[in-house]
């Protein structure tokens, strides 16, 4: 009787193993054989991901630089990933911009994540308030009135 090749993954030490051959098929040229191979990891560590996600933990800014740090990459690499300008990575970094479907698409691509990790709700932090020091206050739109 054959052994299997791959099983379902039980252990983090196996999902990295599993996820750095994927990681090393995606590389090298892709043939019938091995397309098999990137589907059957594929979707081993889609379960994984699914049944230990914890995504839900961090917001999508959290989630996105805790992803730009694992790859290595910069906010200027974010700009050509997204191609878009630096001050709208600048703003949706530092919470001032939302992250549109445009851009969602692009991560969850880019990241091979489901799109849902992007698509949450999150606070931005409006500039009107900025002075303010009490977070629940700066994360509001409020206009104050000057005093007549």
């Amino acid at each position: 009787m054959e052994t299997l090749k791959y099983k379902v993954i039980k252990t983090d030490n196996q999902y990295q193993d599993y996820c750095a051959t994927l990681e090393e098929l995606l590389n090298a040229e892709i043939n019938n054989s091995s397309q098999d191979e990137v589907e059957l990891l594929t979707l081993l560590i889609e379960k994984w991901d699914h049944e230990h996600n914890s995504f839900e933990d961090l917001n999508p800014i959290e989630l996105l630089k805790s992803l730009m740090n694992e790859h290595k990459l910069k906010s200027k690499d974010l700009v050509e990933i997204l191609g878009v300008s630096k001050g709208l990575v600048s703003d949706i970094l530092n919470c001032k911009k939302g992250l549109s479907k445009e851009i969602i698409r692009t991560l969850s691509s880019h990241f091979s994540i489901n799109q849902e990790a992007f698509n949450r709700s999150y606070k931005l932090k409006s500039p009107i308030n900025a002075h303010l020091r009490n977070a629940s206050v700066m994360n509001t739109c409020k206009i104050l009135e000057a005093a007549q």
